[in-house]
């Protein structure tokens, strides 16, 4: 994923205004400069009102619980029932995890600042929240393509599953997914919070998201970001489109079972992963590249929790909990 904002809004405010006087760029240097001692940033509040912050939290810890139960629950029966040691399995595994260290990195953050009635994030924090967030959205993207890609050799070529996803190919793609949010990561988080701040530091967001941070600078150094809001978009629509085509083939190989028991059970299955994968993709691009016309604290708010919070909350039923086997192993674990 790991897109880094729209070059519009990057340009908006990344570039500051000329000033021919001496005095005036004299100052400027020195607002620049300034940046460097930035040792927290402010989130946005959730609310003003305590009973709305109380909310706030409660609401985020019931969500928080149950994504860590569920994708707990998941991750302890893949790894203790041996049956379950297959390359699908795997990669379900590997997907609870990102979602476990997904809605790990953004929720308790939010919820311990509107328990205490507190804005402040410590630049050393708020850095490795920014960079785990790319890291594992990022992961998370390439991971739906490789689920995309199981899915369409379970169905359309059954009898290849076993050559075309073996147990070694699945721990190579995993890996290469895994490798690609922390390359993903790395760039972006180094890119982006090198550039100086020179607007303050009050975030207008519950999260450390990029292009919040970016709207602080006021650098010239905006091409890097083009650059990489490019290889970036690339990427994401590269994997959107082969998740696209992949479920096109699943649907035309659905549509010719004679049974309709069968296409029901494939569509049933089929239907809520590329509902939530058009929510996640769709949301996620939508935040980083919408123009700054259009932006908002409120909007930001909930697009951002589309994307970070529903996916790991609602990822285990869809992906896991509709499987009869993993069902079944779980009872029997339990």
């Amino acid at each position: 994923m790991g897109l880094l904002g729209h070059p519009g809004t990057l340009l908006a405010h990344a570039q500051p205004s000329l000033n021919l006087h001496p005095q005036g760029s004299h100052a400027q240097r020195q607002q620049m400069s300034n940046s460097s001692s930035i040792s927290q940033f402010l989130l946005l509040a959730f609310a003003d009102t305590r009973e709305l912050q109380l909310l706030h939290f409660w609401l985020s810890l019931g969500i928080y619980l149950a994504a860590l139960v569920a994708n707990g629950l998941i991750i302890i029966t893949v790894v203790c029932d041996h049956h379950l040691h297959t390359p699908m399995y795997f990669v379900l595994l590997s997907f609870s995890l990102i979602d476990l260290g997904s809605i790990s990195t953004t929720l308790p953050k939010a919820m311990a600042n509107s328990l205490w009635d507190t804005r402040d994030i410590s630049y050393s924090g708020c850095a490795a929240q920014l960079f785990l967030i790319v890291f594992f959205l990022s992961a998370e993207c390439s991971l739906l393509t490789v689920m995309a890609y199981d899915r369409y050799v379970a169905i359309c070529q059954p009898l290849h599953y076993g050559t075309l996803l073996g147990s070694r190919a699945c721990v190579h793609m995993a890996a290469a997914a895994w490798a690609s949010g922390f390359l993903c990561a790395a760039l972006h988080t180094a890119n982006t919070l090198s550039l100086p701040l020179c607007q303050g530091n009050a975030l207008g967001q519950v999260f450390c998201e990029i292009p919040q941070i970016l709207k602080l600078s006021c650098s010239h150094t905006y091409l890097r970001e083009v650059g990489l809001i490019v290889i970036s978009s690339c990427l994401v629509c590269g994997c959107f489109i082969f998740i696209v085509l992949s479920y096109v083939q699943i649907f035309r190989a659905v549509l010719r079972i004679p049974s309709e028991q069968g296409r029901h059970k494939a569509f049933s299955t089929c239907l809520p992963h590329l509902a939530v994968i058009s929510l996640f993709l769709s949301t996620g691009m939508f935040a980083h590249l919408k123009p700054p016309s259009i932006s908002s604290p409120s909007l930001d708010l909930v697009v951002s929790v589309l994307y970070l919070v529903v996916p790991p909350a609602v990822n285990p039923l869809i992906y896991s909990m509709r499987n009869q086997e993993l069902k079944d192993a779980l009872k029997k674990l339990m």
